[in-house]
């Protein structure tokens, strides 16, 4: 019975230990974003994405494993947050990087058409992009100017609200 004790129970000085080690951790987080960025959190593209679940898996670690101390756990988020200003500056200065690195976006939909070769390439099922128009509040596919898969997986709807409005062409210019 001792074991379920020691195995259900927090121990005093392990809880402390964490308790402190999440205050100082997350406090460090906070100041090197400030630093760094806002993009930090942003979830502009997948290497975004990619930055804040390995920076909340950091966290985690130095969290809940007392052998890694808040100095590695403190040097390990920094190195994250520079590679990721590194590699959003290198997207911003080079096409042919931001090419290479990220993922362009995906028209799914055009006024009230399914483009489904377009559903193919993206992995989407019809029923998936059906729930998204749901959660755009689309009534009728003709109230649909276009639907895109953003580079970050997200799925922006774009209504026709207004007849008069012509669609800008550079928001569907998918070749930047």
């Amino acid at each position: 019975m001792e074991n379920i004790n020691e195995w259900l129970l927090p121990d005093l000085e392990t809880s402390t230990i964490i308790i402190i080690s999440v205050m100082l951790i997350f406090s460090c987080l906070i100041i090197i974003t400030r630093i760094a960025d806002l993009r930090t959190f942003a979830k502009m593209t997948s290497f975004d994405f990619a930055t804040t679940i390995a920076i909340g898996s950091i966290l985690a670690s130095v969290a809940m494993d007392t052998t890694i101390s808040i100095g590695n756990g403190l040097v390990t988020l920094a190195a994250i947050v520079i590679f990721q200003v590194i590699f959003a500056v290198l997207q911003r200065k080079s096409n042919l990087f931001r090419k290479a690195a990220t993922n362009g976006p995906i028209l799914i939909m055009k006024d009230e058409k399914i483009l489904e070769e377009a559903l193919k390439k993206s992995n989407l099922h019809r029923s998936e992009l059906i729930a998204k128009l749901r959660e755009a509040n689309v009534l009728q596919f003709d109230d649909v100017r276009a639907v895109v898969i953003e580079s970050t997986g997200d799925v922006s709807v774009l209504h026709v609200n207004d007849g008069d409005k012509k669609l800008q062409d550079e928001i569907l210019d998918f070749k930047y």
